[in-house]
């Protein structure tokens, strides 16, 4: 399947804020969906800088980058866009969006390891070219500490049991061994849903450190906006969606009276306006199943 951009055209309209030109972050480039209509909506002097990790997805926007001046890869978390923006000579950038979907892609292709419905190596690297591969670290991780992985970013409710099933097993070679010994320990799972779909996230989440990436993300997106500049997050899981609803809750709210000092000698922190909360729409869903679970999160720079 190639992959289809989720809410491709609301969050390029979001973080443009009908402007033309600037300078523009994808932070996570994927298959390149969401830059290039950026691009095609911005004029010649604009700038847009993308960022991945996987080397596939590295490859397309190479070969974009020859296609047009305008645009810029580079290969590095979105965890440390600032300081790689700065050693280009860039402080600060009109808009910045993130897709924080796995694209489909990464889902589809056997050799990837991600997806238990496609039998291959157990590997859920997004950067394959580095670390451990998801076989790798199930064998050093200890019992307890998986199960509360599997807890905490796979909100499985029989994450001890599906643990203590994963360590007994030794060392899984492939995506088909880990679902089903996830399915043989499972006792009771969702309608329509697979027995080892919560499982497979955790791990993934835990081995590419995907929360901790995006919990340093959002600060450094706030630092680079201008004012007026638009932050547009698409997220795909509520642990996402929870800490992209929080940083934007902070840093758009006053701080609490303490109680102590006079209302007028509260200092206004406030650094983000909320604009909006987009959900897929019902024709894009049945375009795009994998759209439905999708929230798009708006967010401007204030002065």
């Amino acid at each position: 399947m190639s992959h289809i951009s989720v809410l491709l055209h609301e969050t390029v309209d979001a973080v443009l804020a009908d402007r033309n030109t600037g300078i523009y972050v994808d932070a996570t480039f994927g298959r390149g969906g969401h830059t290039r209509l950026l691009l095609a909506k911005l004029d010649a002097q604009a700038r847009v800088y993308a960022f991945d990790k996987d080397p596939q997805a590295l490859a397309v926007a190479a070969e974009l980058a020859q296609q047009d001046s305008r645009f810029q890869i580079i290969h590095a978390s979105f965890a440390d866009m600032q300081q790689a923006l700065n050693d280009m000579g860039v402080t600060q950038v009109d808009g910045v969006m993130a897709d924080l979907g796995v694209s489909s892609p990464q889902l589809d292709q056997a050799e990837r390891g991600f997806s238990f419905m496609k039998d291959g190596p157990l590997d859920m690297r997004m950067d394959n070219s580095q670390g451990p591969t998801a076989a790798e670290w199930l064998v050093d991780i200890e019992e307890e500490a998986l199960a509360n992985v599997i807890f905490q970013y796979g909100e499985e409710r029989y994450s001890r049991r599906i643990a203590k099933a994963i360590k007994q097993a030794g060392y899984i070679q492939t995506t088909a061994q880990l679902a089903e010994i996830v399915k043989v320990a499972h006792p009771k799972w969702e309608k329509n849903k697979h027995a080892a779909t919560r499982t497979f996230q955790a791990i993934r989440i835990a081995i590419n450190k995907e929360l901790e990436d995006i919990e340093n993300f959002l600060p450094q997106a706030v630092e680079v906006l201008k004012p007026e500049g638009r932050l547009a997050v698409i997220s795909f899981h509520s642990l996402e969606d929870r800490l992209i609803k929080q940083f934007i809750q902070k840093e758009s709210s006053l701080p609490e009276d303490s109680g102590w000092g006079l209302p007028q000698q509260q200092q206004d922190t406030r650094r983000l306006k909320k604009i909006s909360r987009v959900r897929a729409s019902d024709e894009e869903v049945k375009a795009n199943p994998r759209s439905r679970s999708a929230w798009l999160r708006v967010a401007e720079r204030l002065a």
